[in-house]
């Protein structure tokens, strides 16, 4: 027996009002007259759900699978109000009953990956999300939940999950949000801020979306606006939840820290706390406060923190990491012998002011400040770096040619796709001005001169150089999103493992390759900006250095600069990193030994006994 057929609409039309009270008694009003129908039941579970009371909502979803229990529907609801109550086993053995019944089902496979990310099963999570995507490509809300899965697992695949974004607008409230959020997290914060300020026009009380604006406007070097929306919202705390204030309180301390308050923003940060138990970027501000307060004890003390945390997280979503014997850096375990060399055949390629001009170099080398220098100049067109020989890497492994040892497999037609996929994924990225000479700027990419040297292998490289110990404290001081960084900055010795690893890789391939190379040491640059403008501006061969020296206005005209240098590429050049690690000296003697091969080659003092 059916209800009649004008009650469901009114329980509907109650619950898409917000009044979950109302619908709840219209469904026990028809279900008293008809106890076992199906629809009131369903409509009666989404009423006490929206009440939050999740235990009810499970009975009446419960019930619901003993009266029809072929449905895949109702097992697959039954899992989520499980999930919702956190009763995660009970709702895992409803979701694989509801797979079992709709193997294809999509909304079952964001089911099962939604709850394998609450049991902090990330990589089965993504995997469930990925398929869930396969089955249906055109759900926004399927993809985004996809690519979350796929950035907590610091997989490179996010990003191109949420690239046709545009198409999507309007999206609805809540997951306008969490892509903004998610595009923030994956360093794109151009994109976040005009999700959330579209977000925001059109639903000014939206909170959480204006709270997540203000921080972006800080990450884009929108200081005023930042300013002026943390304000406003501080004006009005009854609005605010205890995670707003959090977030807002720790916005207060990266603002006094870029005004150069080291001392008020270290006081905020110690009475505001972290604001959840892992909440390991609290750490790493800290850090870097106590830095700039030259108290060197304080800063490792809450870089240890921040360390143990990150890695307890890292083990988890990325377990792989961390297996006994896995390489500290992936893409430096391979080798092209000389011999090996010989064996790639002649192939026709573009010519070096054809090619991308490459800035590598081990992270926090000076890298993004030779970026801006050379963006700055009207020739030359750099963008935020990407992985993307990663991505062309990984596109090859898949058909079965792996990097570096399969290279000489590539014949003319391989390499020319390949550069038409390098092509595409920069047009992702930034608009390409065509009269202008790109230059790709990824410190890693030094990993990849084999792959780099098949496709472009007349391009002109930069290596930036530095005090390999300057470098080592910067980086152990970083939150990395990167999760090939994040496990190397681990500890201070792992991270001097990785440093040395990346340079005898790079040193190997320059000799067989011979790559058209200048060396860009920091020190030099700092000591003499203008002489090391022309040195660059000779070897590229472009006119003019001058516009080179105007870097920190052009980059304060970008705003949004994607690496954790952000804050220090917007001034002009100093001397301020130059042998900042001499303060940590202490903490470099389980170090120097393993740095002692780097520190001679490059001619840097601070080997032992030096």
């Amino acid at each position: 027996m059916s209800t009649t057929l004008n009650e469901i609409p009114d329980i509907v039309a109650a619950l898409q009002a917000g009044r979950a009270v109302d619908a709840e008694r219209l469904c026990r009003d028809s279900l008293q007259r008809f106890p076992g129908d199906t629809d009131t039941l369903l409509l009666l579970a989404l009423a006490l759900g929206a009440q939050g009371r999740q235990e009810e909502a499970v009975a009446v979803h419960a019930r619901l699978t003993e009266l029809l229990p072929d449905s895949p529907l109702h097992w697959g609801n039954y899992a989520t109000m499980l999930r919702e109550a956190g009763r995660l086993d009970e709702a895992a053995v409803a979701c694989d009953t509801a797979l079992r019944l709709a193997p294809d089902d999509a909304a079952q496979w964001v089911n099962r990956g939604m709850l394998q990310l609450e049991q902090k099963n990330f990589e089965d999570a993504r995997d469930a999300l990925l398929r869930a995507v396969e089955l249906d490509p055109r759900s926004p809300e399927t993809i985004v939940r996809a690519a979350r899965a796929c950035a907590i697992c610091r997989d490179y695949r996010a990003e191109e999950l949420i690239r046709p974004w545009r198409e999507w607008l309007p999206l609805e409230d809540d997951l306008q949000l969490e892509l903004a959020d998610l595009h923030q997290s994956l360093g794109d914060g151009r994109t976040a801020q005009i999700l959330l300020e579209d977000l925001c026009a059109r639903s000014p009380r939206n909170v959480p979306a204006a709270v997540l604006l203000a921080g972006v406007y800080e990450r884009v070097n929108d200081l005023d606006a930042a300013q002026s929306l943390q304000e406003s919202l501080l004006r009005h705390p009854g609005a605010l939840s205890a995670a707003n204030l959090q977030d807002l309180t720790h916005l207060r301390a990266t603002m006094a820290t870029r005004r150069g308050d080291a001392t008020l923003a270290r006081g905020i940060l110690e009475q505001a706390g972290p604001r959840n138990p892992g909440d390991y970027a609290h750490y790493f501000d800290l850090a870097g406060v106590c830095d700039r307060l030259n108290d060197n004890a304080a800063a490792m003390r809450a870089l240890d923190m921040a360390h143990r945390l990150q890695v307890d997280e890292l083990r988890q979503t990325v377990p792989h990491r961390f297996e006994p014997g896995a390489p500290i850096l992936p893409a430096a375990v391979g080798r092209v012998s000389a011999e090996d060399y010989l064996k790639w055949p002649q192939l026709l390629a573009p010519a070096g002011v054809e090619s991308p001009v490459f800035i590598v170099g081990f992270p926090r080398s000076g890298t993004t400040l030779l970026e801006q220098m050379l963006d700055a100049h009207p020739s030359l067109q750099s963008m935020d770096e990407r992985p993307f020989f990663n991505v062309l890497a990984n596109r090859l492994d898949d058909d079965g040619i792996s990097v570096p040892r399969d290279l000489h497999r590539l014949d003319q037609h391989a390499c020319d796709e390949l550069r038409k996929d390098y092509l595409q994924l920069v047009c992702t990225k930034i608009a390409r001005r065509w009269d202008t000479q790109l230059v790709d700027k990824n410190p890693l990419n030094m990993l990849w001169l084999p792959l780099i040297h098949r496709i472009f292998p007349r391009a002109k490289f930069i290596l930036a150089l530095r005090h390999p110990c300057d470098v080592l404290i910067s980086n152990y001081m970083q939150n990395y999103k990167a999760s090939v960084l994040a496990a190397a900055c681990a500890s201070l010795p792992q991270l001097a493992a990785a440093y040395v690893t990346a340079m005898e890789c790079w040193l190997h391939h320059v000799e067989v390759f011979k790559p058209d190379l200048l060396v860009s040491r920091y020190e030099e640059l700092v000591a003499d900006p203008e002489a090391h403008a022309h040195r660059i501006a000779e070897f590229l061969g472009v006119r003019d250095p001058s516009p080179m020296l105007r870097f920190d206005q052009h980059a304060r005209d970008k705003g949004y600069i994607a690496t954790p240098s952000y804050t220090q590429v917007i001034q002009p050049v100093n001397r301020k990193g130059l042998d900042r690690w001499k303060r940590y000296q202490g903490e470099f003697s389980a170090v120097l030994p393993v740095l002692v091969p780097m520190l001679r080659h490059w001619g840097y003092a601070g080997e032992p006994g030096a």
